[in-house]
């Protein structure tokens, strides 16, 4: 005979103290609930205090639980904001560099207005200029030195005009085409330039070393006067040349040679200005005018009328 498949409470003890201990709580509990509704009824004051004391002795568990639960349900978004993290990190790197990049072009572009002020300004104070253009290559290693500029004959260059940066005096033309032009550089060994030394214009002779630098000869006899870093400037002798382009400054002094270098790099260089040959006008009464000669005639004598 097959054993039944449940045993009565009444065989099991272990199943007659669950189901009797069951009982207890079953009773224990509407017994409470029932004195709890007959205090609220007959004594509200009473009732009160016993929610606020159970109110403090459950806090902490209250508080336990409803953390408990909180990190539960914020598991997931954990989750997800770990498994979008790879992605996100990528997306900021990529903003960074694009940053970075906005950066660097937005520095160029300032430096590059400053330059285009500075040349915008020597164009309005000086007079003299014809038109501005670009260099478009440039001579570095051979024996002669020399530019090549995108505006010829057709836009009035002609040879032997100056041509300066807004750093400084670039060189002259040398050559033209209807279109472009040759210029002649400062460092080449057939350009020479008449300078003086900024502070105390002291005169010298530029001449090109071939070599990217200026041989600078002193015309006063005695010792070399240039020391380095002194500034040289067009001295406006001779004309061709406007008084006071910044040329070179002084990097070194042997014997009676001093030697510098042009501030303005053709490499470097983008715009220009074309002007047009220096004339230096003397009138009389100007302290550089020349001195009268000696044969010239007498003043006639006061109160003596000419013929």
């Amino acid at each position: 005979m097959a054993r039944p498949t449940s045993r009565r409470p009444g065989v099991n003890r272990k199943a007659q103290y669950s189901l009797f201990a069951s009982y207890v709580v079953a009773v224990t509990g509407a017994a409470i609930g029932l004195l709890l509704v007959v205090l609220s009824i007959f004594d509200p004051t009473g009732f009160a205090g016993i929610r606020t004391l159970t109110a403090e002795l459950t806090r902490p568990l209250s508080t336990g639980l409803k953390n408990m639960v909180s990190g539960v349900a914020s598991t997931d978004e954990l989750l997800a904001a770990y498994w979008r993290a790879g992605g996100q990190n990528i997306a900021l790197r990529r903003q960074v560099e694009a940053d970075r990049n906005r950066s660097i072009e937005a520095k160029a572009i300032a430096q590059e207005n400053v330059r285009l002020k500075r040349l915008l300004r020597l164009v309005d104070e000086d007079r003299s200029e014809l038109l501005t253009a670009r260099l478009i290559a440039s001579s570095s290693s051979s024996a002669r030195r020399f530019a090549r500029l995108n505006a010829g004959s057709w836009q009035n260059v002609k040879t032997g005009m100056p041509v300066r940066a807004a750093e400084g005096l670039i060189g002259r033309i040398h050559s033209t085409t209807p279109n472009t032009s040759e210029v002649q550089l400062l460092t080449d060994p057939n350009n020479i330039v008449p300078v003086r030394r900024a502070n105390d214009s002291v005169p010298a002779i530029s001449t090109g070393g071939g070599d990217g630098s200026l041989e600078i000869r002193a015309l006063t006899a005695g010792r070399n006067p240039f020391k380095l870093g002194d500034l040289l400037v067009t001295s406006g002798i001779g004309g061709i040349y406007q008084p006071n382009i910044p040329v070179a400054v002084i990097v070194r002094v042997q014997g009676e040679i001093a030697w510098g270098v042009p501030l303005a790099n053709p490499s470097r260089v983008d715009a220009v200005v074309v002007e047009r040959a220096f004339e230096q006008v003397v009138t009389r009464g100007d302290p550089a005018a020349p001195a009268q000669s000696q044969t010239a005639a007498p003043p006639p004598p006061v109160g003596v009328t000419g013929p």
